[in-house]
């Protein structure tokens, strides 16, 4: 910094004119600083007395950039006084203050001008493929009246209205197949495809009524997909694609509604299809019972394919639509479970639906489903999501995996699962509830599978019904409280109603990183490290974080391995979530007792909340952290993840402020129903049905534990991991194990 005052920008031998012509013309003076960090006025004077020392930069705090970020979203051009009010406050002199929006209103102008460039760019895109289609067009014109090739010159008349006829004729074999799909509940090309011997079965009916649910449509004159009769054409609502992904619209129609219809069935019906189990809540797939009944719609299974297929229902405090909307939108999809999906997107929309119902949306997506242990490899499904009205009050949504071989753009991707009908049926209880009756059904590669997890996905208990249904309880409970005026909380003195909503959103932030940390994604390769005292493998990645404000900048290393525990999930997840026995496996607490500070519920459970604790400190440095975390527990199983934070940010948060640049580096314990691992399922020879374990069964006698860390082990984002760090967090990962073992008496 020269002797003008301004930033780092200006060398030694740079003319002080230049930069006065510079601000007339609108610019501005920007700091080397990525982080919008500026010098001390006492390094200002230094560096005028001696340019010959070592210029030193003072970095702000992370309150400190929070207040001056909440004051920039009110006013980005503060005037002279409100400067000197920030500085006082934040102790900055007043040029820091104003550099620092000199910099952050540069900033954002950068952004903005890089956003509006991504849209020209895609603008440029699509009129370059619209201009690509015309091309195509004018090399070979179609006449609009009989669909065949624009011969230039004269024509007979004969000619001319064979066409016509063959154009009308080809107009009415579709609509025919249309109306055979709808009462045959089978899909039926114009192809000429054989028409299967069977049709519906006529004692299937559901209880809600025969008004068009489930194919089952007396009046017979309305055509599915929102096609409708008109001038003696047929209309579809589909609309052309943006990307022209290779694949047979028509199929995907077929198999949506072959789907459709397959969920609806396989919902209503019960014994013998279905099993229950002793406690009455998750139903299994008697699978040769649905052999008999049903035909696949997305081909055979391979060979080395397992299959797992539940059902289960309960009451949502949702209204249908609502659950709907959440639904057809991958985002909020994702946000609704978050420990159940890592990424989700919606590649293409055949059918944008009907008004708000979302009645007749057909959209083409990706996913990966995930359980919380790293042994279980992700799920990766492309399919189809066909949403469907049948009466006022009840939807259906369903989904099913696309046939490799009618996707020619996907032919090597997702190679380890199919998706067949699966979804749930949605039905209006009252104007705060609504009923759901759950399906899952898939076939998957098992032999990718740890051992230690194989029990629990072929049981059920891993991607199976009773898990998403649980889920979305407790995600609607803790959504009712969101929205609430006064959210019920216990030794929450001096946080704010806007303070304890800011710290839920924290938490949940929270939570989803620790997921990702813990779940072996396909965006980062996991190395196998061996562990000698834990009797499971530990599996071991890094990421760099370089932008993101929400986690520190440097190396982050992420371990995680699940291990079998012979307590049931109660007793460890009590254990885990007492701050009074914290000290008996935690090294965050040094030994010393741990305080409840803040308590904020999330749900109906004792144990769904969000926590702020506080330990005995050792040191002045430790006065200044805190632990946040988040506990819940529900039939899917029990999480507890928690992050160290600093004082001054949570005070921020606790007042009701932003809390997207709270650094956090979770870490903590998922724990999933336990199937002991000398259990192997089995099969009835006499009907096929799969075996279930029961949760309060003889069979099912413990829980699976799967403990995460992320640790910091570089500020410096471009450094090389070393070995004494993976041997660092091996060694926590085995002793937190061993002491949580011995707190249990377990060794």
């Amino acid at each position: 910094m020269d002797g003008h005052g301004e930033m780092g920008l200006i060398g030694e031998n740079f003319d002080p004119g230049f930069v006065g012509r510079m601000k007339e013309d609108g610019y501005e003076i920007r700091s080397e600083s990525d982080n919008f960090d500026v010098a001390s006025g006492d390094d200002q004077d230094a560096a005028a007395d001696g340019p010959s020392k070592k210029k030193k930069y003072h970095r702000h705090t992370p309150r400190q950039i929070q207040e001056l970020e909440s004051f920039f979203k009110e006013c980005p051009h503060p005037d002279e006084k409100q400067r000197m009010e920030l500085s006082r406050r934040l102790g900055l002199e007043g040029k820091q203050i104003k550099f620092w929006f000199q910099n952050r209103r540069t900033q954002m102008k950068t952004q903005l001008e890089r956003h509006e460039n991504v849209i020209l760019r895609q603008e440029n895109d699509k009129l370059r493929a619209e201009n690509d289609l015309l091309k195509q067009a004018m090399t070979a014109p179609i006449c609009s009246s009989c669909g065949g090739p624009a011969v230039p010159g004269e024509i007979s008349y004969e000619q001319h209205q064979l066409r016509i006829e063959n154009a009308r004729l080809k107009d009415e074999l579709t609509r025919i197949c249309a109306l055979t799909n709808k009462f045959l509940g089978r899909p039926l090309s114009s192809s000429g495809s054989p028409i299967p011997p069977h049709g519906l079965n006529s004692n299937l009916e559901l209880a809600v009524g025969r008004n068009g649910f489930g194919g089952l449509n007396n009046a017979g004159t309305s055509l599915p997909m929102g096609f409708e009769f008109g001038d003696g054409s047929m209309m579809s609502i589909v609309k052309p694609m943006v990307n022209e992904m290779q694949y047979d619209r028509s199929a995907f129609v077929d198999v949506a509604l072959s789907a459709m219809d397959e969920l609806i069935k396989m919902a209503q019906m019960d014994n013998p299809l279905w099993i229950k189990g002793m406690g009455g809540g998750m139903e299994s797939l008697n699978v040769e019972e649905y052999r008999r009944n049903f035909s696949s719609c997305i081909g055979m299974k391979p060979s080395s394919y397992a299959t797992e297929a539940t059902k289960a229902t309960g009451l949502v405090y949702l209204r249908g639509l609502a659950l709907v909307e959440a639904l057809m939108d991958a985002n909020r999809w994702v946000e609704m479970f978050p420990c159940m999906i890592s990424r989700a997107a919606t590649i293409d929309v055949l059918s944008s639906g009907t008004g708000v119902t979302r009645d007749n949306e057909l959209q083409v997506m990706d996913a990966e489903f995930q359980v919380l242990s790293p042994l279980v490899p992700v799920r990766q499904v492309r399919f189809i999501r066909f949403c469907k009205q049948h009466s006022e009050g009840v939807w259906a949504v369903v989904d099913v995996s696309i046939d490799p071989s009618q996707d020619a753009t996907n032919t090597q991707m997702f190679p380890n699962c199919r998706r067949l009908p699966s979804g749930c049926v949605i039905q209006d209880v009252d104007t705060k509830c609504s009923k759901i009756t759950w399906v899952e059904h898939s076939e998957y590669d098992d032999s990718a599978v740890h051992h230690l997890l194989q029990p629990l996905l072929s049981s059920g208990f891993g991607f199976g019904a009773h898990r998403w249904l649980a889920t979305l309880q407790r995600q609607c409970d803790c959504m009712a409280i969101l929205m609430s005026q006064d959210i019920p909380g216990e030794n929450s003195t001096g946080i704010t109603p806007a303070g304890r909503k800011s710290m839920i959103k924290l938490a949940q932030r929270m939570t989803y990183n620790f997921c990702a940390g813990v779940c072996a994604s396909s965006v980062h390769k996991w190395d196998k490290l061996s562990v000698g005292n834990v009797g499971e493998d530990v599996r071991v990645m890094t990421r760099k974080n370089i932008n993101d404000p929400g986690e520190p900048h440097g190396v982050v290393l992420s371990a995680a391995t699940s291990v079998w525990m012979p307590v049931t999930q109660e007793r460890l997840f009590d254990f885990l979530r007492d701050e009074r026995m914290r000290s008996e496996w935690d090294i965050l607490s040094h030994g010393g007792p741990m305080q409840e500070m803040v308590h904020v519920a999330k749900g109906m459970g004792h144990g769904n909340c969000v926590s702020l604790l506080r330990g005995s400190a050792i040191n002045a440095n430790e006065n200044n952290m805190l632990i946040l975390q988040e506990t819940w527990s529900d039939a899917s199983g029990a999480l507890v993840v928690y992050a160290p934070v600093d004082i001054s940010s949570m005070s921020v948060v606790m007042n009701g402020g932003d809390s997207t640049y709270v650094a956090l580096l979770p870490s903590g314990f998922a724990i999933l129903p336990g199937i002991s691992p000398s259990y192997h399922g089995g099969r009835s020879e006499s009907n096929g049905a799969l075996v279930k374990p029961e949760i309060d069964g003889s069979i099912v006698s413990g829980c699976l534990l799967t403990v995460g860390f992320q640790i910091l082990v570089n500020n410096v984002p471009t450094a090389k991991l070393t070995v004494e760090s993976v041997e660092t967090v091996n060694n926590l990962i085995s002793c937190t194990i061993q002491k949580i073992k011995a707190a249990l008496t377990l060794t």
